[in-house]
């Protein structure tokens, strides 16, 4: 049976929805500031060449597990001290905690919005660019990567929806209930022009008025879409939940239940990553993360300037010139992702390519879309490890920036902290590659727990593109960190 043309049209056509929705949303763009800071010299070479040979050396060694337990990596989970220790739930935060976490975070992202629009124009001496820009943004993506989502307890505008909700005495729902792909996709091409395009290529991050108001309208329009379709909306449509959501999936512990009884127990960094991804929306989704937490700093290379001249000086491409090289690197990958999966599904296939095993053991007919759901979530631990590695210092300095801005309306006056000030260079170029590398083997443990599911009989041959793959992409990675830092105007 041939691969469903219908669900291919549906991937090419999303990418071609969200390349013309960039076109146009996107005015002009230019590479975000970044606050210069000590650790913005590149990291030394022989860090970077060990950081390749580590990576090329564990995914040899995961092969090698593989090759002596029959083709499948040994349960990590296994051992008797890893199952006591995940037998052991969480202590499940009180309803107060969770109360008082939400209100206090209503109201400080409402104060740093009111400084954005009342306060000083300098982004370094505004709290709105320092809260949504860096301790919102990039801040709570670090804590779900390393702790889960904290993002239903704390959006604002879950919180004023719930709020208008006990007033009515019922959940409020106008329309009926939102489809799941249309969510979906409302989350994709919100994230890319969110994240991938505003936070990343125009000047928004440094302008406190922009920001401020870019945020009142998104919030206006979760309020809306939460009135029209119930909690749905923010579980689906809210693309700063859908990327928390995707970097969660790496976090070493696991959420049980919904949001007023939610309890934890502790997992392995990529149990997360062998469940599939929904649908064919949420593969681009989960692909555009991958993307864009590397295309994020790409664009503080010296390449990708020279990158840019050399459009401006053959094409004419002025400002838009990184709009151009964000759209057409985004369905490059998109496209070589798509072409991975497909090697991987023949490869991995019987060998009349009809038939594989599906995840829950049952012969399943493989697709490149089929194939694609079950790998795409498999990448999200280099990703998340890159995410790490990158804005850990960034979010640290905005810490720093934050303190006196709050301090100041108490008159207590105080200078810039620097929360890393202990932290060594050697140390910090090691935590850098350490993390890319380590994200690099989680990601190929998941991927050969996947190939393992779908191809028992031809494992090592499913997971060989896969492998290849991230392989590239985490020395790419690592290759982005050791690039000297360059600031944009």
């Amino acid at each position: 049976m041939r691969p469903r043309r219908t669900d291919r049209i549906r991937l090419v056509t999303a990418v071609a929805v969200v390349a013309t929705v960039l076109a146009i949303a996107s005015g002009s763009v230019s590479a975000h500031n970044v606050g210069a800071t000590r650790y913005d010299a590149p990291i030394p070479p022989l860090l970077l060449f060990g950081g390749a040979a580590a990576t090329v050396l564990f995914s040899g060694l995961v092969l090698a597990l593989a090759e002596r337990s029959d083709g499948v990596v040994p349960d990590l989970q296994a051992s008797s001290v890893a199952r006591s220790l995940m037998a052991v739930r969480l202590p499940t935060p009180p309803p107060a905690l969770r109360a008082t976490l939400r209100v206090g975070f209503l109201a400080a992202f409402a104060g740093a919005l009111a400084h954005g629009l009342v306060g000083p124009t300098s982004a370094a001496e505004n709290a709105v660019t320092i809260v949504v820009w860096s301790l919102w943004l990039r801040g709570l993506a670090l804590v779900a990567t390393l702790g889960g989502t904290v993002w239903p307890t704390l959006s604002p505008w879950r919180t004023v929806y719930d709020g208008l909700c006990r007033l009515e005495g019922e959940e409020i729902r106008v329309v009926g209930r939102v489809p799941d792909r249309v969510a979906d996709g409302v989350a994709l091409v919100g994230f890319l022009l969110g994240i991938g395009v505003l936070a990343t290529l125009t000047s928004a991050p440094r302008d406190p008025r922009g920001t401020a108001g870019l945020v009142l309208a998104y919030a206006a329009v979760m309020l809306v879409g939460g009135v029209c379709f119930g909690r749905e909306w923010f579980d689906r449509g809210d693309f700063v939940g859908a990327f928390y959501r995707i970097l969660a999936r790496v976090a070493p512990v696991r959420r049980e239940g919904g949001t007023d009884d939610a309890g934890y127990r502790l997992r392995t960094p990529w149990a997360g990553t062998l469940h599939p991804a929904a649908n064919g929306w949420t593969v681009l989704l989960i692909v555009a993360t991958v993307y864009v937490v590397s295309f994020d700093g790409f664009t503080n290379t010296p390449e990708f300037r020279t990158l840019l001249d050399v459009l401006r000086a053959n094409v004419g491409a002025g400002p838009e010139g990184s709009l151009l090289v964000f759209v057409l690197g985004f369905g490059a990958f998109v496209g070589a992702f798509l072409a991975v999966v497909g090697v991987a599904a023949r490869v991995g296939t019987s060998h009349d390519g009809s038939a594989a095993a599906s995840t829950d053991g049952s012969v399943a007919t493989e697709s490149t879309v089929s194939a694609a759901r079950a790998f795409a979530p498999t990448l999200v631990p280099i990703a998340a490890a890159y995410e790490v590695a990158h804005n850990y210092p960034y979010v640290a300095a905005s810490l720093g920036q934050l303190v006196p801005l709050v301090l100041e309306p108490f008159g207590v006056g105080v200078g810039s902290v620097d929360p890393l000030a202990w932290l060594p260079l050697p140390a910090f170029w090691a935590s850098q590659v350490v993390l890319v590398v380590v994200g690099h083997l989680f990601a190929v443990i998941a991927a050969h727990e996947v190939a393992s599911r779908r191809y028992p009989d031809h494992t090592l041959a499913g997971h060989a593109p896969l492998l290849v793959v991230m392989v590239a992409y985490t020395v790419v990675s690592l290759w982005i960190v050791s690039r000297p830092v360059v600031t944009f105007g």
